[in-house]
C-alpha cells in the first residue's frame, strides 16, 4: 500500500481513479489544433472538464513534437497568466503544468499551480528544486534519454520495462532527495515519448511492475500514435482505442489518466472502479423493487 497522494489542496487514496484533464494553450495542438489557444477558450475547456468530472487539469504551452520554436518567454506568456485565472475560477482543482523548464516553473508555482509536469525526464535538473521549493508535486517520466521536442528514430531497448523503471524510479529518488515531497511524486511511462508502438503496447502490459514499486502511475495514452498504428486510424478515430487502453490500464493498477475526452474518461473509469468493487454503484434498483 502506498501514501495517499496530495496535490494542492486535495488528497486522493491510491484506490481513487484520476482524470487529468489536457488544456493546451498552443495554435499547433496535434488533436485539438489551436482549439483551446485563445485564452477564454482554454479557461471554457476547463470549465467543462471540471463539471464532466477531472480532478486535475494540465496546461501545456508547447507543442510536445516538431513545431516553431517556443522560447522560455513565449511558453510562460501562454501559461502563468492563465494558471492565474483557473486558480481564481477554480480554487479546488489541482492544476498541473506540462513543462520542461525549471524557469517557467517557478513562474507557474508562484502563479498557483499544484504541479509540474516533466514531460522530458529531467531534462532541466533545477525543475525540482522549483517542485521542492513551493511544495509542488513531480511527473517523473521516459523518453529514452531524447532531448525536448524530437521523435525517436529506431529506439531499441533490450527490456523497455525495465529502462523505463530505472529512469523513472530513479528520478522519483532524485526529486524526494532535492526536497519534493515524496506524497507528491508520481511516476509516469511516456508512451510515445522514445518509443516504438510495440515499446507503448508492452508497457501498456507490463503495467504491474509500475504500479509493483509504490510510486502511484500516470498514463498519457489519449489519441496516441500507438492507438492510432494498432488500429490503423486517425487522431480523430482513436476515442475507441483509447479508451480499451485506459481500462486495461486501470484494472491493471494505473491510478492517473491525462486525457482529452474527460467525459468519456471519467466514465469508463468509473466503471473500472465499480467492477473492481472500490467504488459503489451511482445507484442499485434492480431486483430491489
Amino acid at each position: 500500500m502506498r501514501v495517499p497522494l496530495r496535490l494542492g489542496t486535495r488528497t486522493f487514496e491510491d484506490t481513487d481513479l484520476l482524470v487529468m484533464a489536457v488544456v493546451n494553450r498552443t495554435p499547433d495542438s496535434f488533436f485539438d489544433r489551436g482549439a483551446t489557444y485563445a485564452e477564454d477558450a482554454a479557461l471554457d475547456a476547463v470549465g467543462r472538464a471540471v463539471a464532466e468530472g477531472a480532478q486535475i487539469v494540465d496546461i501545456g504551452g508547447v507543442k510536445a513534437g516538431y513545431g516553431p520554436e517556443v522560447d522560455a518567454a513565449e511558453e510562460a506568456r501562454r501559461v502563468v497568466g492563465f494558471v492565474e485565472r483557473v486558480r481564481s475560477s477554480h480554487p479546488d482543482v489541482v492544476i498541473s503544468v506540462d513543462t520542461w523548464r525549471a524557469d517557467v516553473g517557478r513562474a507557474v508555482c508562484a502563479a498557483g499551480a499544484d504541479l509540474l509536469n516533466d514531460a522530458w525526464a529531467g531534462h532541466d535538473p533545477g525543475l525540482l528544486d522549483v517542485a521542492a521549493q513551493f511544495g509542488a508535486g513531480y511527473v517523473c517520466t521516459h523518453t529514452g534519454g531524447l532531448p525536448p521536442r524530437t521523435d525517436p528514430h529506431r529506439p531499441a531497448y533490450d527490456d523497455v520495462v525495465a529502462d523505463v523503471l530505472a529512469t523513472v524510479t530513479g528520478l522519483a529518488e532524485r526529486a524526494v532527495a532535492a526536497g519534493v515531497r515524496r506524497d507528491g511524486v508520481l511516476i509516469d511511462p511516456a508512451h510515445d515519448f522514445g518509443k516504438a508502438t510495440r515499446h507503448s503496447l508492452e508497457v501498456t502490459r507490463r503495467l504491474p511492475e509500475l504500479v509493483a514499486t509504490g510510486w502511484p502511475v500516470l498514463v498519457a495514452m489519449s489519441r496516441k500514435d500507438f492507438v492510432g498504428e494498432s488500429l490503423g486510424l486517425p487522431t480523430d478515430e482513436r476515442l475507441e482505442g483509447t479508451l480499451a487502453a485506459t481500462a486495461v490500464s486501470a484494472w491493471l493498477g494505473a491510478q492517473v489518466f491525462r486525457a482529452h475526452d474527460v467525459r468519456a474518461t471519467r466514465r469508463v473509469l468509473d466503471m473500472v472502479g465499480c467492477i473492481r468493487g472500490t467504488q459503489q454503484p451511482a445507484e442499485v434498483r434492480r431486483g430491489m423493487a
